[in-house]
């Protein structure tokens, strides 16, 4: 059997939700996240099966998930997972995007009560514990949206509210409109966007973030290198949207670097980046999306390893900020 990592949880905002550090991400299952495209590839319910069981064996009990990934089949294979091993996972979804290829979309209150109902029905509970709004709805006032999660938490179907995908500017306005407890985004030594304001903005209101994409679409293992054709199967063959940009000598340059300091330290690059992440304070969780058990190692490793305040700055002046 293997050991059980210990994983470490934290208050999610200000509700009483204990969030775990790490999560799985379940967006491969039954599709390649919410690309109506890729509905039906992605891991079968079999594959996902066993990468579920891996990950709570080795002690991952917080799963993340969201209404459109594969068009609900994420939601319906943990689902039935859950019923099939009697065990009850933390559960994050998200609404926003189409379940369907021109299917509606966004925020209005009656989608998003609606897409709650679906949500729990797929994934066989009475109760979310984490619900976020997937994008920003400029067509929907922040007010509006706050009202809504507020509405569906006092009737005891969420635990927990917040958001993703949000810059600064949509943050600021939707906390203006009122408290909520957490936000994901895309964040890695390669994608740091929300350095300067967003993760101190964070801080200061009581919002926890959480990292999605801590490897960057595959970029911080080292599976991508100058010169050379993308891997068959890998993300930049699949959906590159988001990671063009890494197309760059300065980023093979940063790699390079990143992956010498790894070997330095006897990890691979994978789990230096996800140490990276994880020695970050204001850091609430980071969501892993594995699409093989083999792909948590790096994991194992980066919490046998963690970085000191000092090795983490060191590691973050490798990488463009």
């Amino acid at each position: 059997m293997t050991a059980r990592l210990q994983i470490d949880a934290r208050p999610l905002g200000r509700s009483e939700v204990q969030a775990p550090r790490v999560a799985l991400g379940c967006g491969n299952f039954g599709g390649i996240g919410s690309a109506p495209e890729f509905f039906g590839s992605g891991l079968d319910e079999g594959q996902a099966f066993v990468l579920m069981d891996a990950a709570w064996e080795m002690g991952l009990t917080h799963f993340d998930t969201a209404d459109a990934y594969g068009g609900g089949r994420s939601e319906t294979t943990i689902g039935r997972w859950m019923r099939s091993r009697g065990e009850r996972p933390l559960i994050t979804t998200k609404t926003y995007n189409p379940m369907h290829a021109g299917d509606d979309h966004g925020l209005a209150p009656a989608r998003v009560e609606r897409q709650l109902h679906s949500s729990l029905a797929r994934l066989g509970v009475e109760q979310i514990d984490v619900y976020l709004t997937h994008e920003f709805d400029p067509r929907v006032p922040p007010a509006t949206v706050i009202e809504t999660l507020e509405r569906l938490r006092t009737q005891g179907l969420i635990r927990a509210t917040g958001v993703s995908n949000y810059d600064a500017g949509a943050l600021r306005a939707t906390l203006a409109a009122g408290p909520f407890d957490a936000i994901q985004n895309s964040h890695s030594l390669l994608v740091r966007d929300d350095e300067t304001e967003l993760i101190p903005l964070c801080a200061r209101e009581r919002v926890g973030y959480t990292a999605y994409s801590p490897l960057a679409g595959g970029w911080l293992t080292g599976k991508y290198r100058r010169g050379e054709s993308f891997p068959a199967g890998s993300r930049m063959t699949q959906r590159p949207d988001g990671y063009a940009s890494f197309v760059d000598d300065a980023v093979f340059d940063a790699l390079e670097r990143l992956a010498a300091y790894a070997a330095s330290r006897g990890v691979s690059m994978a789990a230096l980046a996800l140490s990276w992440l994880l020695a970050d304070p204001d850091l609430t969780a980071v969501v892993v999306g594995p699409t093989r058990a083999e792909h948590l190692d790096p994991l194992r490793e980066a919490l046998a390893h963690p970085l000191d305040p000092a090795q983490r700055g060191e590691v973050g002046a490798l990488a463009p900020s």
